[in-house]
C-alpha cells in the first residue's frame, strides 16, 4: 500500500497493490458488494457511476466485454466504454435475471457504496494491523486502477479514454507522475543493500575497521 498526502485536504491518497486489491474484493459480503468493488477497482468507475450501471450497459463487441458509462445517464448523450473482466459480466447477468434491462444493478445510494468500502477496509485494518486502510475511499480504487493500467503498458491516451479524463494536465499530474506499490517494490529490488546486499561481500564490524591510509581531501 502506498499513501500520499492531499495537497489541500485532510486524509491521504491510497494506492493498493494488486494483492491488496484482491484481498479487498474478497471482503465483499454479497454479490452486490462484490460487483461494486469490481466496478471501482477493476473498471475504474466513480461512485456516482457505479450505482447507475444497468444490464443494457454491458456490451460484447470485437474488442471484448465493455461497459457503457454515460456522463449524464438521463440524457445519455456522452459515454465511454472501459473494458470489464469476465467476472463483472457473470455477476451482472446473475443479478439482472429478474429485473428489467434498464434498471440499475445496484439499487442503492452512493453513500451505501462508500459504507461498503469503509466496512471492508476496517475489517482489513483489524486483520492486518495496517493503519493505511483507514484512509481508503471509493476513489482510491479508481486511482489504483488507472495507475495499474499505465504500469501494465496501456498508452496514456487509451487510459484517459477508458477512465473519462479529458484534461491532459490534470491526468498527467495525478497519474503519470504517480506509481504503485508494485513499482516501488520493483525499483527497490534494483538497490543491493535494500535486498540484503551481496552475500560475498565481507562484513566489517564497528571497531575492526582497518587503519586508514593517507589521502588528500576531496
Amino acid at each position: 500500500m502506498r499513501l500520499k498526502d492531499y495537497d489541500n485536504d485532510d486524509g491521504k491518497r491510497v494506492w493498493l497493490s494488486d494483492d491488496e486489491l484482491k484481498r479487498f474484493i474478497e471482503q465483499a459480503e454479497t454479490p452486490h458488494q462484490r460487483l461494486a468493488f469490481l466496478l471501482a477497482g477493476r473498471v475504474g468507475l466513480r461512485r456516482s457511476e457505479i450505482i447507475e450501471v444497468c444490464p443494457q450497459d454491458l456490451v460484447d463487441g470485437p474488442t471484448g466485454d465493455h461497459i457503457r458509462v454515460w456522463e449524464s445517464y438521463a440524457k445519455r448523450d456522452k459515454y465511454r466504454e472501459p473494458p470489464v473482466p469476465k467476472e463483472v459480466v457473470t455477476i451482472a447477468e446473475t443479478l439482472a435475471f429478474q429485473q428489467d434491462n434498464d434498471e440499475p444493478l445496484l439499487d442503492v445510494a452512493g453513500s451505501t457504496v462508500y459504507r461498503w468500502v469503509r466496512r471492508a477496509a476496517d475489517a482489513l485494518e483489524d486483520e492486518t494491523g495496517d493503519e493505511g486502510w483507514q484512509y481508503l475511499d471509493v476513489h482510491d480504487l479508481r486511482r489504483t486502477w488507472g495507475t495499474y493500467l499505465l504500469e501494465q503498458g496501456v498508452i496514456p491516451s487509451v487510459v484517459m479514454a477508458f477512465g473519462g479524463w479529458e484534461d491532459w494536465d490534470t491526468f498527467r499530474k495525478h497519474y503519470l507522475g504517480e506509481f504503485s506499490p508494485e513499482a516501488i517494490r520493483r525499483e527497490r529490488g534494483k538497490v543491493d543493500f535494500l535486498e540484503g546486499g551481496d552475500e560475498d561481500t565481507e562484513v566489517v564490524h564497528p571497531g575492526t575497521m582497518p587503519a586508514s591510509t593517507p589521502h588528500s581531501a576531496d
